[in-house]
């Protein structure tokens, strides 16, 4: 007989822990990613700014996974989910496939919002993706090497100003790795520019950076970004991101701030699958696009499929939605799967879930950092090294954790850092891709182009098909954010 199939979309927290959970179960497992890598997500900033190499946040599917024998990975962009034929249609690299299923997990992560202003995505890069990382390390050395070419004042102080939007936890670990940077790490090494004068911007609309930690780790928080020469605009709002500068409205009225690297850390929302499921389902979504689940993280009326993470909408013990972090994603990954052994074993379903907070903490320079756990809030060292320790623990694989070390060494206790290698390809390649269109999808139409075609003879004869430029479909280009990456 067939086995229980359950299928995953998504090889973020919620899906690698579910998987790792049902290892022992009796089904098989299909995964569907769009990427060959579970990506660390928390640790992207700092493969942004030169502390860590992509491949320590990112370890290949297929070796995480390399020991559990009723997994199968397949790469591809889940396009749109049948909940009554049970089927997902996905979009591989140059090949459309189904996968049927039985239970589903989705658990695709969240994409970048910028408020309805997609086009500010040209010039300010999220923060959700490999791709993103290293597009904004190439951004952010090389605008120290171009600061350093330039005659003219004006251009040079463009180039050494770097804004970053959004002061929650990304947004200040990235505005504070890039002050690191000027004001340590590159000091003395350019004959014509003082990285020190580097303007470091931070903007959020509200009033207060880490605005979830509470007032008293904010004010600390906002304290240790002045002492580093970080300038925090708060009740900012940000109207218009160009290539050359932003402008923002605040008390102080309409303002432009010239810039050539600008960081987008505000803001995030589900991805359109989470639309497609519900409309499928006869769900409903919340504002941000996220699914509204059951108290046993399924969609309404399908008992078969779990939304989890960040894709999720489920009110906590305060009536809020529950917080798109990792540990949220992870908790339900383990309790979609313990749902699904025990109905599998035809034991009572469990309890509803709860999520257990753990708290958070957010970096804010080397030594510094807050923590939030319970009622205990920590600051400064001490906050930094439980950082570290938590973040050490939760990185997939001991090689990764090893190496992490050594470099978070050779960055935090001495002066270097160990991945400054950026490329003009990495700095320019997302829009030139855009442009391009879906290389595949070339591909595919090259090769169509060259089958010979049957003649009425028999005979076959060759056909030339002009290949167009094109660009990559709307529904691949919406569809490529939906699983986690």
């Amino acid at each position: 007989m067939q086995r229980h199939r359950v299928a995953v979309i998504g090889a973020g927290f919620g899906g690698l822990f579910a998987i790792r959970a049902l290892r022992n179960a009796n089904v098989d497992i299909t995964l569907i990613n769009g990427t060959a890598y579970h990506l660390f997500q928390p640790l992207l900033y700092q493969v942004a700014t030169g502390v860590l190499s992509e491949g320590e946040i990112a370890p290949p599917i297929r070796e995480v996974l390399k020991g559990q024998d009723n997994v199968d990975v397949k790469l591809g962009w889940a396009r749109q989910v049948d909940t009554e034929r049970k089927v997902i249609d996905v979009a591989g690299p140059g090949i459309d496939y189904t996968v049927e299923y039985d239970s589903l997990i989705v658990a695709a992560g969240a994409s970048q919002s910028y408020f309805g202003n997609d086009h500010f995505n040209d010039y300010a890069p999220g923060m959700k993706s490999i791709d993103d990382a290293l597009e904004l390390r190439a951004k952010i050395f090389g605008a120290f090497e171009i600061a350093d070419l330039q005659t003219d004042p004006e251009a040079q102080e463009r180039w050494l100003t770097f804004v970053v939007v959004g002061a929650g936890p990304t947004g200040v670990e990235m505005a504070g790795q890039i002050a690191e940077l000027a004001h340590r790490n590159l000091v003395g090494q350019y004959k014509h520019i003082d990285p020190r004068k580097a303007r470091i911007i931070l903007i959020d609309a509200v009033g207060a950076v880490l605005n979830t930690f509470g007032d008293h780790l904010s004010t600390r928080a906002l304290r240790q970004l002045h002492l580093m020469g970080v300038e925090v605009e708060l009740n900012t709002k940000v109207v218009d991101v160009d290539l050359t500068g932003i402008e923002v409205e605040s008390e102080r009225g309409h303002q432009r701030i010239p810039s050539m690297t600008k960081v987008w850390a505000a803001g995030v929302q589900a991805p359109p699958l989470a639309k497609q499921i519900a409309e499928s389902a006869g769900a409903e979504t919340d504002r941000a696009g996220r699914v509204m689940v059951q108290p046993d993280l399924t969609v309404p009326g399908h008992p078969e499929i779990f939304v989890l993470g960040d894709m999720m909408h489920l009110p906590g013990d305060d009536g809020r939605p529950l917080p798109g972090v990792a540990q949220v994603a992870i908790q339900g990954g383990r309790y979609a799967a313990d749902v699904i052994k025990r109905r599998l074993r035809h034991k009572d379903a469990p309890a509803p879930f709860k999520y257990f907070d753990k708290g958070s903490m957010a970096t804010i320079s080397r030594f510094s950092a807050v923590a939030s756990i319970g009622k205990l809030r920590l600051s400064g060292f001490i906050a930094w090294m439980m950082w570290l320790a938590v973040h050490v623990v939760y990185l997939v694989g001991f090689k990764n954790r090893f190496t992490t070390v050594l470099h978070w060494a050779v960055s935090f206790v001495g002066r270097g850092r160990s991945e400054r290698v950026a490329t003009e390809q990495q700095a320019f390649a997302r829009r030139a891709m855009r442009d391009y269109g879906d290389p595949y999808r070339r591909v595919r139409e090259a090769e169509e182009a060259q089958m010979p075609a049957e003649t009425t003879t028999g005979v076959p004869t060759e056909t030339t098909t002009a290949v167009p430029a094109g660009k990559h479909p709307a529904e691949a280009e919406k569809t490529k954010a939906t699983v986690g990456r």
